[in-house]
């Protein structure tokens, strides 16, 4: 005899698929208002006078926000509640992209300053929702919500030149029209992540001892070394690849071809991730793909370059994912997510905002890119280690809490 859902049971299931939409609509705004700078920056450079260094600055400041401003999610998560300090953020989020258009040059930098801000709280609290709401189905949330954060990257950077250009030629046009699906993203949270107080009282109770435990930093570490490694990718690929013969179009179009492919184990990730025992297998495998495919662009022969590109793709989607669900995975309750997240956060962006540096200082140094395949190569073999401890399965420890596993 089968038993048909009452009205109740249907009513929370169709809440539950459009909290889920609500959720993929904000990760998919968490990148646009960064990636869509980069295409757009000889244009700003001109338009407003910002040199070579004020634009190198202007595309690590928001990644230094996405670290500095990470501690500062779960203390405003248990002032107002993580879901209304998400829709403060998103509000936010929406408000600088505007700023950034206004003021000239003090108001591009506020701006960006206040979109890295923006998109650092959102990034540290979401993934304590998805444990708390979704945990029956948390494999497949959490890779849509990585997946939506790859989409929104590589749609903002391939149509950052043609918004230009259907604007005729003005960038603050380009940059703007990103607060639209800002504000759609916001309206759909307000609509249904507002209606979500289950988890409120918990997100208000402190979590402390979490720098003392070595999983934590484990799961810190891999999450920034595989940052230091894709920020690399994304400001230096291009130029590796143009001083081996490729123009800069095809460059681009193979960089592209990278971001595409890690929608694939951006999804599949995490679901991946919780087929085995634990996950120290697939972020050892994620992580090697990434080696090899970062090596393979710099030295493999030319004729491999594409798939070379894919492999890359495939492993540094992967690597994130199964970094992200195994925040989760790590954390025994939501609250203790949202600390580990905003940790990982921390440790993550500061690596990262640092590690493009160190891969052009070492390009100068060498007047090749040898040492910083060395350095891509230690950086590699580092976040395999930390994968490999975080990946066992068991729970963070923290005081009066036994770990499990």
């Amino acid at each position: 005899m089968t038993i048909s859902p009452s009205p109740q049971q249907k009513r929370e299931k169709t809440f539950s698929l459009l909290f889920a939409f609500a959720i993929v609509l904000v990760a998919i705004n968490l990148r646009p208002a960064l990636s869509g700078v980069g295409p757009l920056l000889s244009a700003i450079r001109s338009t407003i006078g910002l040199s070579a260094a004020g634009a190198g600055g202007l595309t690590t400041l928001p990644v230094l926000c996405f670290g500095i401003i990470a501690p500062l999610g779960p203390l405003l998560a248990r002032r107002f509640s993580t879901e209304r300090t998400i829709l403060f953020a998103l509000l936010a989020l929406a408000a600088s992209i505007v700023l950034r258009i206004f003021l000239g040059l003090p108001g591009l930098f506020a701006g960006t300053f206040l979109c890295g801000a923006s998109i650092g709280v959102v990034m540290v609290l979401l993934p304590s929702i998805l444990k708390r709401e979704f945990s029956k189905e948390i494999s497949f949330i959490t890779g849509l919500y990585t997946m939506a954060l790859s989409l929104g990257a590589a749609i903002a950077a391939g149509v950052a030149v043609p918004l230009q250009r259907l604007a005729g030629g003005d960038w603050r046009v380009a940059l703007a029209f990103w607060s639209l699906p800002a504000l759609l993203g916001t309206a759909a949270w307000a609509a249904t992540g507002l209606r979500r107080h289950a988890g409120e009282s918990q997100a208000r109770q402190r979590v402390s001892g979490l720098s003392r435990s070595g999983t934590a930093w484990q799961v810190a570490l891999y999450m920034g070394f595989q940052s230091v490694l894709a920020y690399c990718v994304f400001t230096w690929l291009p130029s590796i690849l143009t001083d081996r013969g490729l123009s800069a179009v095809t460059a681009g179009a193979i960089l592209s071809t990278s971001i595409g492919a890690q929608l694939v184990t951006a999804l599949s990730g995490p679901w991946l991730a919780t087929r085995g025992r634990d996950q120290r297998l697939i972020a050892a495998v994620m992580m090697g793909l990434t080696l090899v495919g970062l090596m393979a662009c710099m030295y493999a022969p030319i004729q491999m370059i594409w798939w070379s590109a894919i492999i890359l793709g495939l492993g540094q989607g992967g690597s994130f994912s199964v970094g992200t669900i195994m925040v989760v995975l790590r954390s025994p309750n939501p609250q203790v997510v949202a600390s580990l997240s905003g940790m990982t956060q921390f440790v993550g962006y500061l690596l990262a905002a640092t590690g493009p540096f160190f891969a052009g200082l070492l390009r100068d140094i060498s007047k090749g890119w040898d040492l910083t395949a060395v350095f891509f190569f230690v950086v590699s073999v580092g976040a395999m280690a930390a994968g490999i401890g975080a990946g066992r399965a068991r729970h963070i420890k923290l005081s009066g809490m036994a770990e499990a596993g």
